[in-house]
């Protein structure tokens, strides 16, 4: 599943106002955790015979007991292996003005062990008797096999279980099959089945599609829901004439039915887990690529206007090339792709039937930026590789997710790679996912990859996993383990259709790229990236040759309360180069230990030689080195930067302005590394210094601070924002890099942001002169940064024209940078448009909790922001699910910018009025903000008078 909350690169800065080798790896290291999993659970794994229940007496909801059904977790004594589904949604409403689906449901089990309990996952369901008064009926495969009677049917809320009660027991090694009728609402609460809608041509058009991962597809019909349950499906979807059906198999068979009905039935599925499970009913269109049986589809208008177009072209080979990649088919007859008007997530990887927000899918060159359309490449590649990881290949339980996600973000990029190789897109996975996580997991509240079983039970802790350490630090573990390791080690790793966590087996002890053995099996090694929170920072005594490493906190004096199997200690990998040669990579650059302190002679250097590790920012892990070492870096960049590769530039920039706030290095020093960029024109490290930069801004907005550091950024950006202006023509061009066009906009949005007078007079003029004229001439790179500004230093026609254009357009992707936009504006606006964020007749369902983040993002916004969520925190939790995966997004968003002792406060009080209603997916999310508030405070006092002495100082040299 592709994240649903992003920003994309465009946005990031400018909305905040004044090959074989490798797969191999991965398939082996997903083998070799699997395996060691499997080991630590085995005895999770075997069926023990539960006592006989009797229904309890009282209401349902009571707290819970020791009874089987108030435990999250199923017993293992029954075993699915078939369901056949039957469902007919109704997209119009009934008489009370809701919507529904009715359904039918049979399950075939295998009974593992005796019982007299049938448990089996529903929620939000009501069923209707099958025979003689009960809700569910039961039957043997066999007809000769004896069926025990059902004493009692009951609903179990609190851990959403059907519950049949039996008269007698199962008989261990049969076959049965459970039958219910049932009816769901077809809500808007985007998850299970659910309702999407949009207007065409001024008719509202209903749409029933469905969002099972990780715990809903228990509210389409009654499952054994946890991943490891895996079976096969025939499903069956009852539709009004004129609407098409979809689903993970093929259609087979459309018939008429009894009211000018159809009824639509699907090939049976693979074996897969039933959150992969998908069905659609709507009046799409498509287009399809015959050769490869693929087809996308998507609202009529949108199809027509050629919308899907990039991504069928790119579906195929970004297919084929995973097929290779793996050496393993696809084993589907059909892939279909669907851009969903509503969608909670970025996009999810229904085995067959992929379903995706339409700005994750949709490409139009006249609306789409260069952004836009890195983004569908990305998030396509991210699904196509979930069809091995995660489809095929599935963790056992939730508490190893990473396994899905992180092989399947790295996997975004080879994919993406393929598809546009001038991109040098996998070079983007250092700013995009490891910077990215390296802020959360520097915290203390951080968590480890992989999570024992027991910690993860409820709904709201399985969503809560599907955060930043488990797509971006898993993705670049991943990495990490694919750039030191071969394939030669890992033939047995191609086992992938058996290495499901609980059936692995055990690699054998790895080599590096030169043949050498390695001191450590690969498990040993993941285990200590994957069982511990955290990362290492490694320091260089260049004046020695000793190299050490540290837990790194970016607040030191937080407390961690996690313990550790590793004493937070890692075996860490690392390739360096001294004065601009690269280091063959041996077992004498390999660095690998597990204390302190290790000794490598090479790297002591004397005179003008210096020495840079982590070459490509491999290693997942910060660099600090002797203060000799570092002055002669910081040489190196002011004198002549390209001497230092592009990659490493970036990373020097990140780990000084970290090292710093963890107070390893001044933070004057820090600020040094950016001295250089007057004449750098590289993306990367111009992307690195401005999100470490947006942390000064966050901290000093509002302080005196803020005014030295505009004309200390002015003065850097304005080489930058000339170079561009030359280079297009004065605007008229558009770069050739996929890179340089980032940053084009990088150039335009800071010295935007930095009040460069021409820069704001572009923007102005192009806005004004698409009011004046209804003509967009504004390219769509830049609309954002432009939307953004122009709003900013407008008044109320600009937004209220902004508005109106959100309103009336049904591009994805304009919809998007308009919403963005519209957050930017410093009057009375916002807190209208925090009221139009909660209104799904205003801001789609999906977009809402993403609309306040970026009116937070704003400065004037911010404290807005957080008032209303503080007052509407009840609404908010309820009517966007209490088990929300965009509520760690929203807690982090309204609070990134606290920095003082009243914001703790107030931070604190929210958590503790709040407590009986809960925060669901987003309770870590809240600790993180707390710590990092701290953190914030500490820095403000012991930096600002040195900061604001640096920028005075710098701004006038």
């Amino acid at each position: 599943m592709a994240k649903g909350f992003f920003i994309s690169k465009a946005v990031g800065i400018v909305c905040i106002v004044a090959a074989v080798g490798a797969v191999a790896t991965i398939i082996a290291l997903s083998v070799v955790y699997s395996q060691e999993k499997a080991k630590n659970n085995d005895s999770n794994l075997q069926p023990t015979k539960p006592p006989p229940v009797t229904k309890p007496p009282g209401p349902t909801t009571a707290k819970p007991s020791n009874e089987l059904w108030d435990k999250y977790r199923l017993p293992s004594n029954l075993v699915p292996n078939h369901y056949n589904v039957t469902l007919r949604p109704r997209l119009t409403p009934d008489a009370s003005g809701k919507y529904i689906f009715t359904g039918e449901s049979s399950v075939e089990f295998h009974c593992a062990e005796a019982t007299n309990l049938i448990l089996i996952h529903s929620h939000k369901l009501t069923y209707s008797p099958v025979s003689n008064g009960l809700l569910a009926r039961l039957t043997a495969v066999n007809n000769g096999d004896t069926v025990p009677g059902i004493e009692s049917v009951w609903l179990q809320n609190e851990t959403q279980y059907l519950v049949v009660q039996l008269k007698g027991d199962l008989t261990k090694g049969n076959y049965y099959i459970l039958e219910t009728i049932f009816e769901g609402e077809l809500a808007d609460d985007l998850g299970g089945f659910y309702r999407s809608e949009y207007t065409e041509n001024g008719v509202k058009k209903v749409i029933a599609t469905t969002q099972m991962e990780a715990t809903d597809a228990r509210k389409a019909f009654p499952c054994f829901d946890e991943p490891e349950m895996k079976a096969t499906f025939d499903i069956t979807l009852i539709h009004d004439l004129g609407t098409v059906a979809l689903s993970n198999g093929k259609e087979i068979e459309d018939t008429m039915g009894d009211v000018k009905v159809l009824k639509t039935k699907f090939e049976r599925t693979e074996r897969m887990s039933t959150y992969l499970l998908a069905f659609i009913v709507s009046e799409f269109d498509f287009i399809q690529d015959n050769s490869d049986d693929i087809r996308i589809f998507a609202r009529k208008p949108a199809i027509a206007a050629g919308q899907g177009e990039y991504a069928l072209n790119k579906t195929g080979p970004m297919l084929k090339f995973f097929e290779e990649y793996y050496n393993y088919s696809y084993p589907l007859p059909k892939s279909d792709q669907v851009g969903l008007p509503d969608f909670p997530f970025g996009a999810m990887e229904n085995w067959g039937l992929i379903t995706y927000r339409e700005t994750a899918l949709l490409y139009d060159e006249e609306y789409s930026s260069n952004s836009d359309k890195e983004r569908i490449a990305t998030v396509i590649a991210h699904e196509l590789a979930h069809m091995w990881f995660s489809n095929l290949v599935t963790m056992r339980w939730w508490n190893d997710l990473w396994l899905n996600e992180g092989f399947a973000t790295y996997g975004e990029y080879l994919g993406a790679h393929q598809a546009e190789p001038t991109w040098n897109i996998k070079d983007l996975i250092v700013l995009n996912d490891v910077h990215r996580v390296f802020a959360v997991d520097a915290l203390a509240s951080s968590h480890p990859l992989s999570s024992k079983e027991e910690d993860i039970q409820k709904p709201a802790q399985i969503n809560e996993l599907f955060d930043t350490i488990t797509y971006s630090k898993g993705a670049s573990i991943v990495r990490m383990m694919s750039d030191f390791l071969t394939e030669d080690v890992f033939e047995q790793g191609f086992q992938v259709k058996t290495c499901i966590v609980s059936s692995c087996f055990l690699l054998p002890q790895a080599v590096d790229a030169t043949g050498t053995a390695l001191p450590q099996s690969v498990n040993n090694i993941m285990n200590t990236w994957v069982l511990q929170m955290g990362f290492p920072v490694v320091t260089i005594n260049t004046a020695t040759g000793d190299v050490s490493q540290k837990h790194f906190l970016l607040d030191p004096e937080s407390v961690v309360t996690t313990p550790s199997p590793y004493n937070y200690e890692w075996i860490v990998p690392m390739r360096w180069m001294k004065t601009g040669a690269v280091q063959a990579l041996t077992c004498t650059t390999i660095i690998v230990f597990f204390f302190s302190v290790a000794s490598i002679p090479a790297m002591k250097v004397t005179g003008n030689d210096w020495v840079l590790a982590n070459i490509d920012v491999a290693g997942y892990y910060r660099v600090n080195y002797d203060q000799a070492n570092w002055d002669k870096l910081l040489n190196a960049l002011n004198t002549n930067h390209e001497v230092i590769p592009v990659i490493n530039r970036a990373q020097l920039v990140d780990d000084a302005f970290n090292l710093a706030r963890a107070k390893i290095i001044q933070t004057v020093q820090a600020l040094e590394t950016t001295t250089y960029l007057n004449n750098e024109t590289a993306y990367m490290p111009w992307a690195s210094a401005i999100n470490n930069l947006d942390y000064f801004y966050l901290m000093f907005d509002r302080s005196e601070v803020y005014g030295p550091m505009q004309d200390y950024l002015r003065k850097q950006v304005t080489p930058l924002f000339n170079y561009y202006k030359d280079l297009t023509g004065n605007w008229a061009d558009v770069p050739t890099g996929h890179m340089d066009q980032y940053n084009e906009v990088n150039a335009i949005s800071l010295a935007c942001r930095t009040d460069l007078q021409e820069c704001q007079e572009l923007t102005t003029t192009w806005f004004r002169d698409w009011m004046n004229t209804g003509v967009n001439k504004i390219h769509p790179n830049l609309r954002s940064t432009m939307y953004c500004n122009a709003i900013a230093t407008g008044g109320a026609a600009e937004w209220e024209f902004a508005w109106d254009k959100f309103k009336n357009t049904s591009i994805a992707a304009e919809v998007d940078k308009l919403r963005i936009a519209l957050a930017s504006h410093v009057c009375s606006y916002l807190y209208r448009y925090l009221e139009y964020a909660l209104n799904p007749n205003m801001i789609r369902k999906q977009d809402a909790m993403s609309t306040i983040v970026y009116i937070a993002n704003n400065v004037i916004g911010q404290s807005l922001a957080w008032d209303f969520v503080r007052a509407r925190w009840s609404y908010i939790f309820s009517q966007y699910g209490s088990e929300s995966n965009s509520f760690p997004n929203l807690i982090n968003g309204v609070t990134e910018r606290f920095s003082t002792e009243f914001e703790l406060q107030q931070l604190k009080q929210f958590k503790a009025d709040n407590a009986e209603v809960g925060f669901g997916s987003g309770t870590l999310a809240l600790d993180q903000s707390i710590e990092r508030t701290v953190a914030n405070i500490k820095w403000i006092a012991e930096n600002k008078n040195n900061v604001l002495n640096w920028f005075i100082a710098e701004s006038k040299s």
